[in-house]
């Protein structure tokens, strides 16, 4: 927020007979609010550089006496036993974040955003679909790195996102989210774009109206995709109506909005939505009757000190903001939540 010089408020001030003093008086109350607010966000960028540092020494004790491991290959990963959960700190600190990051070309930062790209590939891995020959479906991509490395891992991919629509233009394409091509998933430095045009092809698909043909696949995901459709129950909706692109030992990974703060006042309706606990608990009687299992939900907060860090708006610079775990939306505060849904036996 910025305000007029002084002299030029005098000018105008000067053209409307017995307001000098009062403008003035307002003017110098404007004048400290605005110095109020630059010093609110010196304050909260300090904040973040004193957490970030922090947060590194923690990860420096917790590996003190040891090399960090690290992973080359993707032999070399563990399983983690991931299972349908919410971002918390300590997912960061192991070598399979690392490794995953470096996959998608991006170094590793603490933001929830990343994150959700690496609970999707670890549990896709740990199920056994990120091998060559399996087939997976995305349904909202944008521009995410996620179909390059899939194509890397000579999977085939159908990747998908929303018809074109002016709500569509006015946000998602203006911040350069939105895809309308195969040549907007190209990632370079992630998978060569001639791996691209051989293992993904990409369509329009409205989330709200998954095409019946849209069937078989070994995965499905989407990312942070499921809150934007308009409701909890259109979010829950589509949980379900993806259990029928699955085939027999198929898995879905979706990753969305988690209200951390509480089980009643939520976003429930509008262009984003929060997820709650009982949200959630209609959703897996929903997916069980679809003839898919939602993996055991584990909603603890996480005892690190960015899980009781929480960000507040404006928010600007993407990852370079980091660190980002929590942040308030609208008074309420929000994490990422990853969810694993998985239909019938695991394919050998």
């Amino acid at each position: 927020m910025t305000f007029p010089s002084r002299s030029r408020l005098k000018e105008a001030v000067k053209r409307v007979p017995g307001l000098g003093g009062v403008a003035a008086a307002v003017y110098r109350r404007l004048t400290r609010l605005d110095r109020l607010a630059l010093h609110a966000r010196i304050m909260d960028a300090n904040a973040r550089r004193l957490a970030l540092a922090l947060v590194e020494l923690e990860r420096d004790r917790a590996q003190a006496g040891s090399a960090p491991r690290r992973v080359t290959a993707p032999g070399e990963l563990r399983d983690l036993h991931t299972t349908s959960s919410v971002c918390t700190q300590a997912q960061f600190m192991t070598p399979e974040y690392v490794y995953w990051c470096g996959r998608l070309g991006e170094r590793p930062v603490w933001h929830r955003k990343q994150w959700e790209y690496y609970f999707i590939c670890q549990a896709l891995w740990e199920r056994g679909m990120l091998r060559p020959g399996r087939a997976g479906c995305g349904f909202g991509v944008g521009r995410e790195p996620l179909p390059a490395l899939f194509a890397a891992l000579d999977c085939t991919v159908v990747a998908t996102d929303a018809p074109a629509s002016a709500a569509i233009e006015a946000h998602w394409r203006q911040t350069g989210q939105h895809a309308t091509s195969l040549a907007d998933l190209s990632a370079p430095g992630v998978a060569p774009d001639e791996r691209v045009r051989a293992n993904v092809t990409f369509r329009t698909v409205d989330m709200r109206r998954i095409p019946a043909d849209l069937a078989g696949f070994d995965f499905v995901w989407s990312t942070c995709a499921l809150e934007h459709l308009g409701s909890i129950e259109r979010g829950i909706e589509f949980v379900e109506r993806a259990c029928r692109c699955l085939a027999p030992g198929g898995v879905a990974v979706h990753t969305t909005e988690f209200n951390v703060a509480s089980d009643d006042a939520t976003l429930d309706a509008g262009p984003i939505v929060l997820f709650r606990r009982r949200d959630l608990a209609e959703m897996e009687r929903r997916v069980a009757a679809a003839g898919c299992r939602l993996a055991p939900l584990s909603l603890e907060p996480g005892h690190g000190l960015l899980d009781g860090l929480v960000a507040l708006p404006p928010f600007e610079g993407g990852y370079a903001d980091a660190p980002v775990l929590r942040l308030e939306v609208d008074r309420h505060v929000t994490t990422s939540l990853g969810l694993i849904v998985e239909k019938g036996e695991r394919p050998r």
